[in-house]
């Protein structure tokens, strides 16, 4: 299901999603708020049973802590061991992916859509947000919409990343700088 239509939908008068997108939602956030956001951490299997009836993509030892915050799971992809910390807020406006191994810890926050302020009606619009395998978004950090996190990359606690980030190195800060190389393993 492919859910953002804003960008088409910006030169018109009409909502930047559809009735049908925004009723799909709905039923997303009342199924995990009644059937998953108070669920215990051994329960992951449960969690990742019902982002995939709503269309996620992840691979079966995926883990997302019921805390998470996933706005469409039809836009998000975990690949192996790939892991959503608690309190993560995954705006997935766009697609989201998540290689393999990839951690976003506590707090985090995956951003992407943004609003055009370009536009007099200020309409919403979506880039995609690609984290390489064997990435970590650390506690509170935000990434916004088009960013990809290279393979290995590390974006530290509180950092902002609003351009790319280089594979295998460290980033810290708002914006987002390089710090060091990082020791490849695996």
């Amino acid at each position: 299901m492919s859910i953002l239509r804003a960008e088409q939908r910006s030169r018109t008068d009409s909502p930047s999603f559809t009735l049908g997108n925004r009723l799909y939602r709905i039923a997303w956030n009342g199924c995990w708020l009644l059937l998953a956001a108070w669920t215990p951490p051994a329960l992951n299997r449960w969690r990742c049973l019902l982002l995939r009836t709503f269309g996620a993509r992840l691979a079966p030892c995926a883990k997302v802590y019921g805390s998470a915050r996933v706005w469409s799971p039809a836009n998000l992809e975990m690949g192996a061991f790939a892991c959503i910390g608690p309190r993560v807020i995954v705006y997935s406006m766009g697609r989201i992916t998540l290689g393999e191994h990839a951690l976003v810890s506590q707090g985090a926050h995956l951003c992407a859509g943004t609003h055009d302020i370009e536009d007099p009606r200020f309409q919403l619009t979506a880039a995609p947000i690609a984290i390489g395998a064997r990435a970590w978004i650390a506690a509170e950090a935000f990434v916004g919409p088009g960013v990809t996190v290279g393979e290995g990359a590390v974006l530290g606690a509180r950092g902002c990343a609003f351009g790319d980030l280089a594979p295998w190195t460290v980033h810290a800060g708002n914006p987002a700088r390089p710090l060091k190389a990082r020791t490849r393993f695996g």
